[in-house]
């Protein structure tokens, strides 16, 4: 069975940063590709971050780009999305998703498997 489990989400001040991880079962972990999606109350949910197998490739949201970083550790089987300069805007619940396939895609519905997700809140 696929588990994936995200943390580090959290309360931040506008313009700050935090540090989403995800940890996920499956290997050899480098033939999936990961991707992060968020979905805020009342929207639905939205790509924000991709990064292919062995993390070659990354994919980015227009509304994230330069401020937020995916990358991985495929030792470990983590993935992770390192957020800066956040935004009110970037509140919502943020979802690690794994493909059965190593190339990255924005695409949601490419994704097979589904973390519960970490809240993340940013106060203005």
């Amino acid at each position: 069975q696929v588990q994936l489990v995200e943390s580090g989400g959290g309360l931040v001040q506008a313009g700050g940063s935090l540090r989403l991880s995800c940890t996920a079962s499956g290997r050899p972990f480098s033939v999936y590709a990961m991707g992060w999606f968020r979905q805020a109350p009342g929207k639905e949910r939205e790509f924000v971050a991709a990064i292919s197998g062995r993390g070659e490739i990354t994919h980015y949201a227009d509304s994230v780009k330069g401020r937020f970083t995916i990358s991985r550790d495929n030792d470990v089987n983590m993935v992770y999305l390192q957020m800066n300069s956040l935004k009110p805007e970037d509140t919502a619940v943020y979802y690690c998703a794994r493909r059965d396939y190593p190339r990255a895609t924005p695409q949601g519905h490419e994704y097979a498997y589904w973390g519960q997700g970490t809240q993340v809140t940013v106060s203005s």
